[in-house]
């Protein structure tokens, strides 16, 4: 159960179509619930929308209920996997806990940092006592919650937290990425040794591009054939903000945004460039980061939950303080030392392997395994036969 799903794009999207094509792949029927238009036709099976208000030109929708036919498929499930805690996750507590279907939770966000960015005249203290107030009891409602690192445990913790907590990372499906073979260069007017750094992801608000790009600004006045690519896109207004900004920083003959591509694409952007950059402080599990390192890229982050968990600093990247000067040094550096770089290019290859999907997946399952053995018997062949008949009815 989610939020938002494809056509939108970002890396809770990306984690459930990774997760559902490997389970699938292993036997199971996997069903994604989300909110959208439903008269999206793209291919994809046992995908469940139900109506809901657009908000803007976002991706999301918003939502307070499934149409009838997918309540009732709903709770025709074994187990269901929540992905978003106020909407999806309400919903399947009002859905599914009467039949007394196990419910997990997996915590992919740093709401807690996203009211910063988003609601930045609310004081840090009523956003956090917000979460404080509500986090716990949703948890404990729970059957399983998960985090994909141990960084978001420790945040979940610090909201008051106490419910069983497992760490499961974020899987990527590595062979794509080990594989690719990278884009030509010369196409977009790149010479061989040029730096190319890149970014891949959402351009949105708590991303803190402007901070990347202000950093970039003194790198390329340092560096002659350092250049920075910008892979993906977000809501209008934002996009064409950071569009702006670049024009004001006079970098503009130095970035280029790709704007959205296909995810099948990407290993071969990544595998064209030499270093991945992030200044995202948000991240509980950065998928973008591990598909990075998967490519062979150093990654240049900042310590935080998240791509702290992910990046060792001096192994498999840099990583710096939330400090501009100390985040452009580090960068600087790398773009330099092509010694280090190729060191950290093995590395970070190497340590992607962590994040296979072939074994996070299992990890998951067994998760499921036990909490379905676990719960109460009642599956009955009304219920098969109606799970039957509306996923003729939503085909």
């Amino acid at each position: 159960m989610v939020d938002s799903y494809k056509p939108y794009i970002s890396g809770i999207t990306n984690y459930v179509e990774i997760n559902k094509r490997y389970l699938e792949l292993s036997g199971h029927d996997v069903f994604v619930f989300t909110f959208g238009d439903t008269d999206i036709k793209d291919g994809e099976p046992r995908v469940v929308r139900s109506k809901g208000v657009p908000l803007a030109d976002s991706g999301f929708y918003l939502s307070m209920r499934y149409s009838r036919a997918a309540k009732k498929l709903l709770q025709t499930m074994d187990i269901v996997h929540v992905h978003h805690p106020f909407l999806s996750g309400r919903l399947a507590l009002r859905y599914c806990r009467p039949l007394q279907i196990p419910v997990i939770y997996t915590n992919h966000t740093r709401y807690d940092l996203y009211a910063q960015a988003y609601l930045p005249m609310m004081p840090d203290e009523v956003s956090q006592g917000l979460l404080q107030a509500y986090m716990p009891s949703f948890c404990k409602a729970m059957d399983l919650v998960i985090t994909p690192s141990a960084g978001m445990e420790k945040i979940l913790r610090q909201l008051n937290v106490d419910s069983p907590i497992e760490v499961v990372p974020n899987g990527v499906d590595l062979k794509k990425f080990h594989s690719a073979k990278p884009l030509s260069r010369a196409e977009f007017g790149y010479k061989d040794d040029d730096i190319l750094l890149v970014y891949a992801g959402r351009i949105a608000l708590e991303k803190n591009l402007p901070f990347l790009l202000e950093s970039f600004k003194g790198i390329s006045q340092a560096i002659p054939n350092v250049y920075l690519l910008i892979i993906g896109s977000g809501v209008q207004q934002y996009d064409e903000e950071i569009r702006s900004l670049v024009n004001e920083l006079q970098i503009e003959q130095r970035v280029r945004f790709t704007g959205r591509i296909t995810y099948d694409k990407l290993p071969a952007y990544l595998a064209m460039c030499n270093i991945f950059v992030t200044a995202s402080v948000t991240e509980v599990h950065p998928l973008s980061v591990i598909e990075g390192m998967g490519a062979g890229l150093p990654i240049m982050g900042i310590e935080s939950v998240g791509v702290g968990d992910t990046v060792q600093d001096g192994v498999t990247g840099f990583l710096a303080t939330h400090d501009q000067p100390a985040f452009t040094a580090k960068l600087t550096r790398l773009c330099l030392d092509l010694n280090l770089r190729m060191q950290m290019s093995d590395s970070a290859r190497k340590a992607s392997s962590a994040y296979a999907i072939e074994h996070t997946t299992a990890v998951m399952l067994k998760h499921y395994e036990k909490l379905v053995a676990d719960s109460r018997p009642r599956k009955s062949s009304w219920r098969t036969r109606l799970r039957g008949f509306v996923e003729q009815f939503n085909s």
